[in-house]
């Protein structure tokens, strides 16, 4: 599946590759880059820079922080996730605090939605 995306977020994109939250840091390195299917990191999808991207699940997976529960910031995000999943994408959107208090929970509930997603 060809995605179409932005050209012009393709440099802000590679900024936000070279330079990873915490959360982004360590779900990167310690699991995702790991991961036997391939993920890519601040993935240009249509007007949007993802955090991670799934080709094979068509996945998206969204760390969020505390500046995502803010109504502003949550109605951009629900727009996004209604984007996404209208070209096919499901989106799984992760609180920096769950992945900060349960690591080890998240990958798990990350590997079940790819595996899931892998069967359809």
């Amino acid at each position: 599946m060809s995605l179409d995306y932005n050209s012009k977020l393709i440099k802000n994109a590679i900024n936000l590759r070279n330079n990873l939250t915490p959360q982004e840091r360590h779900l990167w390195y310690d699991y995702l880059s790991k991961y036997p299917i391939r993920f890519q990191r601040q993935k240009v999808i249509d007007n949007y820079i993802v955090d991670f991207y799934c080709a094979k699940a068509q996945l998206v997976i969204e760390l969020d922080g505390s500046q995502h529960y803010r109504d502003d910031e949550k109605a951009k995000d629900d727009l996004r996730t209604r984007t996404l999943e209208k070209i096919g994408l499901y989106v799984l959107r992760i609180s920096n605090y769950d992945l900060d208090r349960n690591f080890q929970g998240v990958c798990t509930e990350i590997d079940k939605v790819v595996k899931i997603r892998l069967k359809r």
